[in-house]
């Protein structure tokens, strides 16, 4: 029986900085804010900290909250009494309750409404917990992992996420890096994936041709590890025991631009202003993300901490 650790692949520093975040964290009990693009492995690294925690032995519950339909977020959360509402003909309790001494895990937390939000953050201060219908509340210990593939900071300022409750979720952040920025990972990943694979549906592994490996490596993958997976396993399917050359890939991959050289800037026999250019670049990039700062910082091969602390050295809002 595998664990999850050994879903988590990669060797990238960006990715191993992520997991060992992680393993510190999973020793303590504060809640986490997992922060990366769809498909990048959030839910596995919230279950890789509930494995590694003293919760271990108890339930991992997850909730997805872009699937929640806004009047039953609330009762799904915290749970209801026989009529509370119309349709409510029995007590039920929400994912709180059902994660009692455990973790609750939820995912694409910035799609809450506002008055969800509200009753969280009550939650997450006093841990005491409020059924629909009943009066008095309920003390219940539950440790909180959120995820999200939305720049929060970025909600907060547009008034669609709590300020106080994201302050309360983002004790501890960690970046899980998409799939194009993990460099050589993506070949370590194809390979232990399809072979893995091969094995789950008894099928020999196939060999990836030099050539198809190049293409993998230079395709931006926009679904990340969970898109490489779907890529491993139509492989897997198709060619079993043989070697995948280039024009077996998909054609999305096989028709993807060749990665981008590096470019080199020619100083000016005049020189420049570098303060006044880097202010330049830094408006450019928010513009182009629009003003989304997870982006931007991409944009211009930044972390999303340095890129804010540029932006208030040159009193950029």
């Amino acid at each position: 029986m595998t664990s999850v650790a050994d879903h988590l692949i990669g060797d990238s520093p960006a990715f191993l900085a992520t997991l060992r975040g992680a393993a510190i964290t999973a020793a303590t009990d504060v809640n986490v804010l997992i922060v990366g693009e769809s498909g990048t492995g959030k839910e596995l690294l919230a279950k890789l900290i509930h494995q590694r925690s003293c919760r271990a032995d108890k339930a991992f519950i997850t909730i997805n909250c872009a699937a929640l339909p806004e009047n039953l977020a609330e009762s799904e959360l915290f749970g209801h009494r026989k009529g509370a509402f119309t349709g409510a003909s029995q007590d039920q309790g929400g994912r709180i309750q059902a994660a009692a001494g455990g973790t609750l895990f939820l995912d694409e937390i910035a799609e809450l409404n506002l008055n969800v939000q509200a009753k969280l953050l009550r939650f997450l201060e006093s841990r005491e917990c409020q059924p629909i219908g009943q009066a008095r509340t309920e003390c219940v210990d539950v440790r909180i992992v959120a995820a999200t593939n939305r720049d929060l900071y970025h909600e907060v300022q547009h008034g669609r996420f709590r300020e106080d409750l994201y302050y309360r979720l983002n004790v501890v952040p960690l970046l899980l890096p998409p799939l194009r920025e993990r460099g050589r990972d993506i070949a370590l990943l194809t390979n232990r994936i399809t072979a893995r694979l091969a094995m789950q549906h008894r099928l020999d592994t196939p060999r990836y041709a030099v050539r198809a490996m190049e293409l993998l490596q230079q395709y931006a993958w926009p679904g990340n590890v969970r898109e490489l997976r779907n890529v491993c396993e139509r492989m897997v399917i198709l060619f079993p025991g043989r070697t995948i050359e280039a024009e077996n890939l998909p054609v999305e991959i096989r028709q993807a631009p060749p990665a981008q050289a590096e470019a080199t800037f020619q100083l000016p026999e005049n020189g420049i202003q570098l303060e006044q250019v880097e202010s330049s670049l830094i408006r450019q990039a928010l513009d182009k993300a629009r003003g989304n700062q997870s982006k931007a910082a991409r944009l211009l091969g930044l972390s999303r901490g340095t890129l804010i602390y540029r932006m208030k050295k040159f009193a950029l809002n």
